[in-house]
């Protein structure tokens, strides 16, 4: 090769090296990992499309500081091992916000591995965004300063939803099933704790464990359910866990009430209408699209016309404004600036009210509802999955009567 070909071809280089480059400094980039694959896809391809779909209404308001928000999926099947290795993808990529929420089990594992990277690589840190599990540990005894929670925790869903369930004179016999992990194992010790508490009468009749994303038949469980006399569930299942359990109940003709965590997921809406439950299945959330709340109704709206589903993560709206916030306040998407300003921080919550990042232990707190399922009424404009019924709102808690202590004892970079 000669000179000038030599020359050419040195200046080709560098004109692709700084385009790439350039590109990276023009993008600030999210990793959304959760499940995109097997009996949990339709919850994490939900997630995706959300975040998607707010990355595209922060560009069309500008960016981040200038510069475009872009949400990139990797698929950790549920599974911890798997998702370790979708974060060492990640970040060889350049990516240093992580987002994840379905499965607290994959949680725990991102926040010690991000705890450990971010040790040992100072000025490049990772910081993670927890969307949506909600083991309390994970803001307790493994809480991280690199770690941010916006769901509330398994605790305060299960103190509001037994508030609401002590005042409920028909509840005499519970029955308990949740999947066999870390979220589900804090879902019935929580319950169990608390009804002995606030309505010691109520006998728990069952109380049982199930592999994560694993049945497909819920039969026998269900057959369980029926021989115990039960007029009530408590489930923390999401998913397909949620959805399988229900329909199974259907099929039985089993008529009890269900007090849910994620019955508002995708395919819970239909299983329960087949089941024919009117006003029996109950969800404690940071909001449900029929929220009296007119900014939050318009953007349901404008979402479902797009995207084609629910608003099933209120919480991610609440995510992206406060990373948005925190990035114009710092001047930076750093983590280490991003994650200085996010603690403490108070925001208007989508659903609204005020929503606040506990600094102690960066637990988000925010005002909960509990809802019921059942046919439209004429304040209700949204109804889920085309089924012709709706969430209607039964329950409100403010945010400052959701908070509860942490024991988190938070190590901060020096």
């Amino acid at each position: 090769m000669n000179s000038v070909h030599l020359k050419a071809a040195l200046l080709a280089g560098a004109a692709v090296w700084l385009s790439s480059a350039a590109g990276a400094q023009e993008t600030v980039r999210i990793a959304f990992i959760d499940p995109l694959s097997g009996l949990a896809a339709s919850t994490g391809e939900a997630g995706l499309k959300t975040f998607q779909y707010l990355a595209e209404q922060v560009n069309a308001k500008g960016g981040v500081l200038g510069k475009k928000l872009e949400v990139v999926g990797y698929d950790n099947k549920v599974n911890a091992q798997e998702s370790l290795v979708q974060l060492q993808k990640a970040v060889d990529a350049g990516i240093r916000i992580v987002t994840q929420g379905n499965g607290s089990n994959v949680a725990a594992a991102l926040e010690d591995q991000v705890g450990k990277y971010n040790g040992r690589n100072p000025g490049k840190e990772v910081v993670y965004f927890n969307y949506a599990a909600v083991d309390p540990v994970l803001t307790n005894e493994k809480c991280n300063f690199w770690h941010f929670r916006w769901d509330a925790n398994s605790d305060i869903k299960m103190e509001a939803l037994t508030n609401y369930m002590k005042t409920r004179t028909n509840i005499k016999k519970i029955y308990l099933i949740n999947q066999d992990y870390s979220f589900g194992q804090a879902v019935r010790g929580a319950a169990r704790k608390m009804l002995a508490e606030k309505r010691p009468d109520i006998q728990i009749v069952g109380d049982e464990v199930h592999p994560l994303q694993k049945i497909t038949d819920f039969s026998p469980y269900v057959a369980k359910i029926k021989a115990s006399g039960a007029d009530s569930v408590i489930t923390g299942n999401w998913a397909n866990d949620l959805a399988l359990l229900v329909k199974a109940a259907a099929d039985a003709g089993l008529q009890v009430d269900w007090y849910t965590y994620y019955a508002g997921g995708p395919g819970g809406p239909t299983a329960i209408k087949q089941a024919n439950l009117p006003d029996r299945v109950f969800q404690i959330s940071e909001g449900v699209p029929n929220v009296d709340y007119a900014s939050a109704r318009e953007f349901e709206k404008a979402f479902r016309a797009k995207i084609g589903q629910t608003l099933f993560y209120p919480r991610a709206v609440n995510e992206i404004n406060m990373l948005v916030k925190a990035a114009q306040e710092a001047n930076s998407a750093e983590p280490a600036k991003l994650a200085a300003k996010l603690e403490g921080m108070r925001i208007t919550v989508h659903n609204g009210g005020e929503g606040f990042m506990r600094a102690d232990d960066h637990q988000f707190f925010q005002p909960m509802y509990i809802a019921n399922l059942g046919p439209l009424a004429k304040n209700q404009p949204f109804d889920e999955e085309n089924t012709g019924w709706g969430w209607k709102v039964i329950g409100k808690v403010d945010t400052q009567n959701t908070i509860v202590p942490t024991t988190c004892k938070m190590n901060r970079p020096s």
